[in-house]
């Protein structure tokens, strides 16, 4: 079994009406690592997955964060 972890970041900073940068800038990243989160080349830790979750708006940090299973 394989573990994936896929975002919904890239549509709720859309949604936000934020860039890359600004996203980076608000969770103290630089946004190289957002992109690489958006392309899910990077798992980020607890604390940049809740900062990000709440400034995109999430409840919870599934709301922004996915993790999916191929077996």
């Amino acid at each position: 079994m394989v573990i994936f972890l896929k975002t919904n970041i890239k549509q709720l900073r859309q949604e936000k009406g934020l860039s890359q940068q600004e996203l980076a800038k608000l969770v103290g990243v630089t946004r190289q690592t957002i992109n690489a989160l958006e392309n899910a080349r990077y798992n980020p830790s607890l604390l940049l997955a809740y900062n990000i979750t709440k400034i995109l708006g999430g409840e919870h940090i599934e709301d922004v964060f996915i993790i999916s299973e191929d077996d």
